[in-house]
C-alpha cells in the first residue's frame, strides 16, 4: 500500500449497506447450513431442552416437521443424533436395523432426501449405558480396536436404512479406515464420510450431552477427544490421517474456540471443511441474549461470519434453519 490518508479513506467502501454489501469479503448461503437433530424413541410430543432454547428432542413426527422446515428455508443438510429407549454396554441399538436412528433415517430420506442432504453421526455414546463413546476393557478404558468394529457396522445400518452421509464423532485411531472398509464391502462405495477430525475434548458439549443424554457415567473424554492445550500440529495430523484413510470431508468441532484450528485446516486440505457451531456456543448466546446483554441476531450472524471466514464449507448449528430464513 502507498496511498496514505486523506488520499486513502477505507471507509468509503463502508459509508452504506449497499456499498457493504458489494463490497463484502465473507458471505453466508443457507446451502452452507447443516441442522443437528434429535429423535428419542418413545417420545409422544417433543421434549424442549432446557439448556437450549428452542432445540428439542423429537419424536419422528416432529422430526419430520422440521426436517421440512428445513428443507423449505434452503437448509443444506442435517445431521441426526438418536436416544434409543434401552442403553447397553456395547451400544446395541447402535446397529439395530429396528433402531430410532434407523427409523428416523428412513423417514428424513423419504421426506426431504431430494432436497437436502441426511447426514447421521455414527458414535456409541447415545447407545451405551455408560455413556462413552466405545466399548469398555474391565479397567474402564475404551477399547480403540473393538470400537472400530462396532462403528463400522453402525455405519453399514446407517446407509442401509438410507444415510446419505457418515460422520464418525468418536475420535478412535482408524475409525474411517474401518468404516470405509464396511461401507464398501456391503456396496455402499459412493456413500461419503464426513469425519471429525479435530475434535477437542471441550467443556461446551454440556447442553448437548443434555439432548443426548449421553454424558458419562464415570470419567471423561479426555484419553481419546483432543486436548485443547495439545500440540497445533496434532490437529492437522489427525486431519491427514483420516484423509488417508479415505475420509472425503473433515471437521473442527468446536468451532468458534478453534478458529486458529479451522484457519489451518482449510489450508492444509482440498476437501470440503466443516466446523461445528456446538451446543454450548448456542446456549451462551441465547443466555445472554435472554438477559439483554448482546443483540441476539446480530450475534448468530456474527458468529457464522466468523466461522465462513475462518474457512468452513459447512457450519454446523442449531440455528440453520433460523438463519437460512434471514439469509433468503
Amino acid at each position: 500500500m502507498t496511498a496514505q490518508f486523506p488520499a486513502a479513506r477505507p471507509r468509503r467502501l463502508r459509508r452504506t449497506a449497499p456499498m457493504r454489501r458489494m463490497a463484502a469479503g465473507t458471505r453466508l448461503h443457507p446451502a452452507e447450513l447443516v441442522l443437528p437433530v434429535f429423535v428419542k424413541e418413545g417420545l409422544t410430543e417433543p421434549n424442549p431442552i432446557g439448556s437450549m432454547p428452542g432445540v428439542f428432542q423429537h419424536t419422528r413426527d416432529s422430526l419430520r416437521k422440521a426436517a421440512h422446515e428445513a428443507a423449505e428455508a434452503g437448509v443444506g443438510g442435517l445431521i441426526l443424533f438418536g436416544v434409543p429407549a434401552v442403553k447397553d454396554a456395547r451400544g446395541s441399538a447402535a446397529d439395530d436395523p429396528a433402531g430410532i436412528v434407523q427409523q428416523a433415517v428412513a423417514d428424513l430420506v423419504s421426506d426431504v432426501g431430494d432436497t437436502l442432504v441426511v447426514m447421521t453421526d455414527t458414535c456409541l455414546d447415545e447407545f451405551t449405558d455408560h455413556g462413552h463413546c466405545g466399548i469398555l476393557t474391565p479397567r474402564g478404558e475404551v477399547d480403540n480396536d473393538a470400537t472400530l468394529e462396532r462403528y463400522a457396522a453402525a455405519a453399514v445400518a446407517q446407509a442401509r436404512a438410507g444415510s446419505q452421509v457418515i460422520a464418525p464423532s468418536g475420535m478412535m485411531d482408524g475409525q474411517v479406515a474401518a468404516i470405509r472398509a464396511a461401507l464398501d464391502a456391503d456396496g455402499f462405495e459412493q456413500i461419503p464420510i464426513l469425519a471429525y477430525s479435530a475434535k477437542y475434548a471441550s467443556a461446551l458439549y454440556g447442553p448437548f450431552r443434555d439432548a443426548a443424554e449421553c454424558a458419562p457415567q464415570f470419567g471423561d473424554r479426555s484419553a481419546y477427544q483432543q486436548d485443547p492445550a495439545g500440540p497445533v500440529g496434532e490437529a492437522l495430523r489427525e486431519v491427514r490421517l483420516d484423509l488417508d484413510e479415505g475420509a472425503d470431508a473433515v471437521m473442527v468441532k468446536p468451532a468458534m474456540f478453534y478458529l486458529d484450528i479451522l484457519r489451518q485446516v482449510r489450508d492444509l486440505v482440498d476437501v470440503p471443511v466443516a466446523a461445528y457451531q456446538v451446543s454450548g456456543e448456542y446456549a451462551m448466546v441465547e443466555a445472554a441474549a435472554a438477559n439483554g446483554w448482546i443483540d441476539r441476531d446480530r450475534a448468530i450472524t456474527e458468529s457464522l461470519v466468523a466461522i465462513r471466514r475462518a474457512g468452513a464449507d459447512m457450519i454446523l448449528t442449531y440455528w440453520a434453519t433460523e438463519a437460512a430464513r434471514r439469509l433468503r
